[in-house]
């Protein structure tokens, strides 16, 4: 092995551990896991079954830097390029935002609606506005088999990104890309539109955490002066776009509840459904036009 025999993979991770323990991370002990098992490729039940192999100097290094690079505020994930979204991996890009697993309540509460849409229709056509990695859209394409998706974006970085992970996950074949602001690169109708907006108002963007503000690309956190802007957009427009009967869902922010229904019945939605996320925080409204 060149330049010199690393530590063993039982070593690196206690190591890594350890300096994470000694910076006040959170979980140091559930960070470490992610970070050395992604980097060597190792399921959390390897990381102790293969605990006495060697870790080549090579990546036992590439570790080291990334410990650094985790003690900078950058999140795990972001270090390793990736991160698994209801099952599918996906990777990320300085210009997406880091699918995060409250956000997969979205999909949880999206997919009985597409279910029963396909059972009566057949072929779903979703829209995923703001798509990012595609983490929202392509979860439901994977788990609806007869649906078709278009994800819409603001930056052409974002959607290389996101065709890129509907290529590594299948489904390339039923998902395009629309590059423009809201419904201004949107032709269509659709059955089902979902959203997971930037919906922070722009004066607290500064006080979140720094793996946050300085990793999370601004454009997908930054909601205007009360956080509110990209709901009235999709309110505003997205009647015209949906087809009679058709669903559309959003996340929100955990005070947002009630001023997000309000600006959707003044557009002539009403609102189907309110979920909770893993903290009872209001985090996903499901609303249908009146026809």
């Amino acid at each position: 092995m060149s330049g010199g025999q690393g530590p063993t993979v039982s070593g690196l991770l206690q190591e890594v551990r350890v300096r994470f323990a000694e910076a006040d991370l959170d979980d140091p002990a559930t960070e470490a896991r992610i970070l050395v098992g992604g980097l060597l490729h190792l399921s959390s039940t390897e990381l102790v079954t293969r605990g006495s192999d060697a870790v080549s100097a090579g990546d036992a290094e590439t570790a080291r830097a990334a410990i650094d690079r985790r003690l900078n505020h950058e999140p795990v994930y972001r270090i390793l390029g990736e991160r698994e979204f209801y099952g599918l991996p996906l990777r990320l890009s300085p210009a997406t935002l880091e699918p995060r697993p409250d956000t997969e309540i979205l999909v949880d509460t999206m997919l009985p609606y597409v279910r029963r849409l396909e059972s009566q229709i057949g072929n779903v056509h979703i829209l995923d506005i703001g798509t990012g990695t595609g983490a929202i859209c392509l979860a439901l394409l994977h788990e609806s088999p007869q649906a078709t998706g278009v994800g819409s974006d603001i930056s052409g970085e974002a959607l290389e990104t996101a065709r890129g992970n509907a290529e590594r996950n299948g489904l390339a074949a039923r998902f395009r890309t629309a590059e423009g602001s809201w419904f201004e690169a949107i032709h269509e109708r659709f059955h089902v539109i979902v959203s997971n907006p930037p919906y922070i108002a722009s004066s607290v963007i500064s006080t979140l955490a720094p793996e946050v503000k300085d990793f999370d690309p601004p454009a997908a956190l930054d909601g205007g002066v009360d956080g509110l802007d990209a709901y009235r957009a999709i309110a505003k427009d997205a009647a015209r776009f949906l087809h009679p009967h058709g669903m559309l869902g959003v996340e929100i922010g955990y005070d947002q509840r009630e001023t997000v229904t309000s600006l959707f019945e003044g557009a002539g939605f009403f609102l189907v459904e309110a979920v909770r996320d893993y903290g009872q925080n209001d985090r996903v409204l499901v609303f249908k036009f009146h026809q």
